[in-house]
């Protein structure tokens, strides 16, 4: 069973910049797909990034988030610049623990992190 703790969220101003990161109990293959979702208030939880050997983005953060892997600290993060208001959303880590042929597709991760909130204001 693989443990995840977000960390890094919390209030920005609209055009700021937040990183948040996710640390597992347990090293996973670069194979093995680590990826950010996010779900606001009333709405679905949502794609954002994710990442094997590859980034993969939703199209509504491309060119605004980064997402990285450090394997040695068992760590994976999102830098996120230009944040706008409907960033505003409780973001939650995900490891999938075994490869998947879609990494943006939520059904494709067995481990989920407790969510960190984070806040855009206007």
């Amino acid at each position: 069973q693989v443990q995840l703790v977000e960390s890094g969220g919390g209030l920005v101003q609209a055009g700021g910049s937040m990183r948040l990161s996710c640390v597992a109990s347990e090293r996973t293959s670069n194979s093995y797909p680590m990826a950010w979702f996010r779900q606001a208030p009333g709405k679905e939880r949502e794609s954002v990034a994710a990442i094997t050997w590859s980034q993969y983005y939703a199209d509504s953060v491309r060119g605004r988030f980064t997402i990285s892997r450090d394997n040695t600290k068992k760590t994976v993060y999102l830098q996120m610049n230009g944040l706008r208001p409907e960033d505003t959303a409780v973001y939650y880590c995900a490891s999938a623990g075994r490869i998947v042929t879609a990494p943006l597709k939520t059904e494709g991760y067995n481990y989920w992190g407790q969510g960190t909130q984070v806040t855009v204001s206007s």
